[in-house]
């Protein structure tokens, strides 16, 4: 049997976790609204030491990896004085538009297309920057750190939260290989080609495949809508970053059985289902 066919007999017995993406297809749900809808989630790491107030009230607010922005929405409907979400695809442009204007949040978000390792904003424009879930994404993190403190007002605050590479579905295959920590067992090509297979009759299977898979400089397909960050990687980046003061630190075990293995430097990868930092200009 070949490794891809394994992997597909192996996937068969594993339930895949709730994705928008899926949802999108059966008719229930935008991923906009997905966003939307799970907005509070996004932030519920960091409300145990801040409030909602805290983070959004009268704030000038950044979302760095929105996506079709629904999480941004959620953001200004919590009191922002304004919310700028930025992403690198295009389409969201349009999605995120259109829900703000279901919403009646349209004067108080604006989406850019860019790149956060070269922020299209002024020095000194945000009181709140947010991260949730695209560290694990950007091409250049210490980069984006640089920016991130460039366009941060002083005392104005990052929020970022991220699941480490080797968390059970830290490939970022989820929404058709539920198979848990399947990039420890398989080679990157086996899980292009399986996921290959599993999209292959849905209607956006090229928007998925485009958003997920490009070829490097050799010509070889890589998985390349994730940049493998580990937490041992971002305690790195975070050292030789220009913020020195970590208000908040904490990995988040997957669950409280494996607390005592999330706390064990080298099985923490594959136990911490999230790291969580608040950092202060």
């Amino acid at each position: 049997m070949s490794a891809k066919k394994l992997l597909l007999a192996l996937n068969k017995m594993f339930k895949c976790p709730t994705h928008p993406f899926n949802l999108q297809n059966e008719g229930k749900m935008t991923y906009a609204e997905w966003q939307y809808l799970k907005g509070s989630d996004t932030i519920k790491f960091y409300t145990k030491v801040k409030t909602e107030e805290d983070m959004f009230k009268d704030k000038t607010v950044l979302d760095i990896g929105c996506g079709a922005a629904g999480k941004s929405l959620y953001y200004a409907s919590k009191g922002a004085k304004k919310v700028y979400g930025v992403d690198v695809v295009a389409h969201y442009k349009e999605e995120s538009e259109k829900l703000a204007e279901q919403k009646g949040l349209s004067d108080k978000f604006e989406f850019h297309l860019c790149d956060a390792a070269n922020l299209c904003f002024e020095d000194k424009m945000f009181d709140t920057i947010i991260m949730n879930d695209s560290m694990e994404h950007v091409a250049e993190p210490e980069k984006v750190l640089k920016e991130c403190y460039r366009v941060l007002k002083d005392d104005g605050k990052l929020f970022v939260n991220f699941c480490p590479y080797y968390h059970p579905y830290g490939a970022h295959l989820s929404d058709v290989i539920g198979f848990p920590w399947v990039h420890m067992f398989f080679k990157e090509q086996t899980m292009i080609d399986a996921y290959k297979d599993l999209i292959s009759d849905m209607p956006d299977k090229d928007m998925r495949i485009k958003f997920r898979f490009s070829k490097d400089e050799n010509g070889k397909e890589t998985i390349s809508y994730i940049n493998k960050m580990t937490i041992k990687r971002f305690n790195k980046v975070l050292k030789t970053s220009p913020f020195k003061t970590i208000e908040y630190k904490k990995e988040v075990a997957l669950r409280n059985v494996f607390s005592c293995f999330a706390k064990i430097p080298v099985l923490k990868e594959m136990f911490v289902k999230m790291v969580v930092v608040i950092l202060s200009k």
